[in-house]
Formats: C-alpha cells, sequence, structure tokens
C-alpha cells in the first residue's frame, strides 16, 4: 500500500499577530507541500489581508468541513477551513477579546478534527494569553486547553532547538508554585514521558538527565531546604528502577551546556523559565514546541504572538516550517 502525506492542521493563532504571515510565509515554500497536506483552521479574510504584508501570491481557498475528504491539495494554494469569527479590519498588534475566543476556537475545531482522524496532526501558530483570558477561556495556554479538550491528565511541554530537547516538570506557573508542585511522583511521570518519547522517535535507550531545583543541586544541602532529596531524588530512583537510563539531579548551570555538547538526548527542567531560557538562546527563530502525553500530535511554533511588528512583514518562518515538519514526522503514517 502506498503511504499518503498527513494532513496537517495550522491553528491561525491570535489574528491580530504574526501568525497570519508566518502561515503565508511558511506555505510558499513546495517542500511543505511535498512533505504533507496542510490545512489552515482560522479566517480566510485575515489571511487575505496578510498576503499584501509578505507580498503572497499564494491563493486562498476557503472549505468547508464536508469538503476534506475530497481535497485534492495543491502547491500554490492556501486551503482554509474559515470558522468566519473575525472581522477584516481587526486592529493589528492589540490584545482583542474577539482575536482571544477566535484563537481558542480555531484550536477547539482542530482538535474535534483530529480526533475523527480528519486531520493528522496539529500544529498551532501563536496565541495571546491576555487575549485569551478576555475572550472568555481562562488557561495558561495553548498546552492547557489540548489537555482539557482530550481529556489528558498527564502531559507535558517539550521544547526542541538544534542539539537541544527540554521537557518541562512544571510550566505556566509562578516559581513559588512552582516548587511547590513538584513531587517525586511528577518528577517521574515526565521522566517516563521523556523516554516513551525518544524511543517512539526512533531513539533508543535515550539518555536523561534531570535538573536540580535549587542553584549546584542543592549542593548537598548548602543551599535551599533539601528540595532535591525531597521532590526530585525519589522520582530519579524510580524510574532507574524501571531500567531507564536517567541521572541527577545535576546542576541546570552547566547541564544545558554539556547536553548541547552532547552528553544528553534530553534535559528534564524543573520550572518554565530553567527550561526556556537555554532553549530561546538557541533557537528562538528555529525552536518548536511538542505537547507530548496528548492522544493527538501538537506541534507549536516557540514564540509569541510579536504584536510589536505584526503586519510589517518581517517575522521570521524558521519556527513554523519546523514545527510542519515535526508535526509531519510524528504523525501516525496513513494508508
Amino acid at each position: 500500500m502506498n503511504q499518503k502525506k498527513p494532513v496537517i492542521g495550522i491553528t491561525m493563532g491570535d489574528g491580530a499577530g504574526v501568525g497570519p504571515e508566518i502561515i503565508l510565509k511558511s506555505l510558499k515554500n513546495r517542500e511543505i507541500y511535498d512533505l504533507c497536506d496542510p490545512l489552515v483552521i482560522g479566517d480566510s479574510k485575515i489571511l487575505e489581508r496578510a498576503k499584501s504584508y509578505v507580498n503572497s501570491t499564494l491563493q486562498i481557498r476557503t472549505v468547508t468541513e464536508d469538503q476534506l475528504d475530497q481535497l485534492a491539495y495543491e502547491f500554490g494554494t492556501v486551503y482554509c477551513l474559515d470558522l468566519n469569527l473575525l472581522k477584516a479590519d481587526l486592529p493589528l498588534g492589540q490584545v482583542s477579546a474577539e482575536a482571544g475566543h477566535a484563537a481558542f476556537e480555531y484550536l477547539a475545531k482542530a482538535i474535534d478534527l483530529a480526533k475523527k482522524q480528519q486531520i493528522d496532526a496539529i500544529c498551532t501558530a501563536p496565541l495571546n494569553k491576555e487575549a485569551l483570558h478576555k475572550g472568555g477561556h481562562q488557561y495558561p495556554g495553548h498546552t492547557e486547553i489540548l489537555a482539557d479538550l482530550t481529556n489528558t491528565s498527564e502531559f507535558s511541554m517539550m521544547l526542541s532547538a538544534p542539539n537541544l530537547k527540554v521537557i518541562h516538570v512544571t510550566t505556566h506557573v509562578g516559581l513559588i508554585d512552582a516548587v511547590k508542585m513538584i513531587n517525586p511522583e511528577r518528577v517521574y511521570r515526565v521522566i517516563r514521558l521523556a523516554h516513551d518519547t525518544l524511543t517512539k522517535s526512533g531513539i533508543q535507550n535515550p539518555r536523561i538527565a534531570v535538573c536540580g531545583i535549587n542553584p549546584h543541586a542543592g549542593e548537598n544541602g548548602l543551599f535551599g531546604y533539601g528540595e532535591e532529596e525531597e521532590k526530585v531524588v525519589p522520582g530519579v530512583k524510580k524510574a532507574q528502577e524501571e531500567g531507564i537510563n536517567v541521572v541527577g539531579p545535576l546542576p541546570a548551570d552547566t547541564l544545558f551546556f554539556r547536553t548541547v555538547r552532547g552528553d544528553f538526548d534530553i534535559v528534564v527542567a524543573m520550572y518554565h523559565d530553567q527550561g526556556h531560557g537555554p532553549v530561546k538562546v538557541l533557537g528562538l527563530d528555529a525552536g518548536v514546541n511538542i505537547t507530548v502525553g496528548l492522544p493527538i500530535i501538537r506541534t507549536s511554533v516557540d514564540h509569541g504572538t510579536a504584536f510589536d511588528i505584526a503586519g510589517k512583514g518581517i517575522v521570521e518562518e524558521k519556527s513554523m516550517m519546523e514545527a510542519i515538519r515535526q508535526a509531519v514526522e510524528l504523525a501516525p503514517k496513513r494508508q
């Protein structure tokens, strides 16, 4: 049987940001159509408007849900499942309840399509958290929406940049709350997610390193109040007892350098900025956010809505291109 290209659902994100631009810039590359059938889930009129920002000659074709199974995707045409939620004159670069609500609805529709196997993976353009909240959706971000709408209790954010992968024990919470939330079972489960994800991707016996919470991983009690021994070490030992190739907790200030050097395949970070900082230094334009533990594949750009440059046509599309590539790589193979 011939293997069919996966259908990748690309959500438009916040229409007042750079999402429409990075989508158009990415879909001008024939490589994307060689790899997959890209379906944009958003508003056609916003994509049409964005064409002028990026000097695009692509044709925007509005499609309906009942047409999806019959579409013949062709390079040069952007296929948009139009939810028709935004006005054509939506102000650029501004927080908007309408745009926040629309970004939620694009993702909700993509999740529904993935559940029905009409698309094979989801790739998300950025949304704005303040706009999302103003639009009536009280989630910290994409990841938590995906978990809620797929009834997933065990998930984590994995960031990928050149030579570095990072998975997080906690993400969108304050630092004090993050330390409270870290516990041995959560540390173990994230190590397990890292191991299973990399194994499925073809890395045999992946080398996993776990960060400490405090400077120098506590340095035997010199820093902090024994958080490493209480919260991290038991989770690492449990994973080791199951045969997982994991070490830690190790000092974060040297661990990321060692991983980029090639000592480890992935780092388990304890909180948001501990993991995000090194990834963004290495690959702000090419970093990819992957939600692991979901029943569906989801990748995303690793940058925000960039309201300050929206509509200027200068945003880089490298992260979106890489996010689409990784969605294709991880998507179930169609026969």
